[in-house]
């Protein structure tokens, strides 16, 4: 079955769905060790969650990147990804999508949330010819991100260092048996294109 041109592809249940991020051990091993994120992470920055582990594998080169040596895997609300999805603008301007570049602009400074579409990766990181979803928080979803969304946090570097260590090898059976079991997000239309639509209330 041929993949559509966009898809979230994420582990999830019927609550929750898991995305990944890359820190530092200063704020990745106290993140994991309390489950919530601690003082010294940002909330006054922008913050980008990566449902599919293979792309982050591929921002964070298996952990081995400066200040990405600690790989969490954040377990958030359905609840939650979904408000970010409703109030989520494209990170670049699409014509056809956007009234014109000036409209874009202006959604882009209001919206909490950005949707952007890269390349998802296979287990040697390189890009395949469909996307993923890159979601960036900031202002009110950072804040609801951090203290309303996030039910787990957990330390997956172990698991992202013996993937690599297999397709190292060369063993891509054994690599593929290890990745989180991946699937489409039953997401709402709006996260196809990423903007809200006029008027929608959320």
């Amino acid at each position: 079955m041929e993949e559509p041109q966009r898809r979230i592809r994420a582990l999830y249940g019927e609550s929750t769905i898991t995305v990944y991020q890359a820190y530092s051990p200063e704020i990745g091993v106290p993140a994991a060790r309390d489950g919530r994120f601690p003082a010294a992470w940002k909330r006054d920055r922008m913050t980008w969650i990566k449902p599919s582990f293979l792309w982050m594998m591929y921002r964070c080169g298996w952990g081995e990147k400066a200040g990405q040596e600690t790989v969490l895997a954040v377990e958030i609300t359905r609840d939650g990804f979904e408000w970010a999805l409703r109030h989520a603008c494209l990170s670049s301007y699409v014509r056809g999508v956007h009234p014109d570049r000036a409209a874009w602009q202006r959604q882009l400074k209001r919206a909490p949330a950005r949707v952007q579409w890269d390349p998802e990766r296979d287990l040697r990181l390189r890009a395949l010819p469909y996307r993923s979803l890159q979601l960036g928080l900031t202002g009110e979803a950072v804040r609801r991100y951090a203290d309303e969304w996030t039910v787990a946090v957990r330390d997956v570097t172990p698991v992202a260092r013996a993937i690599r260590t297999h397709v190292t090898s060369g063993d891509l059976d054994a690599a593929a048996g290890l990745l989180p079991p991946e699937r489409p997000y039953p997401a709402p239309p709006v996260a196809e294109f990423g903007c809200r639509s006029p008027g929608r209330a959320g």
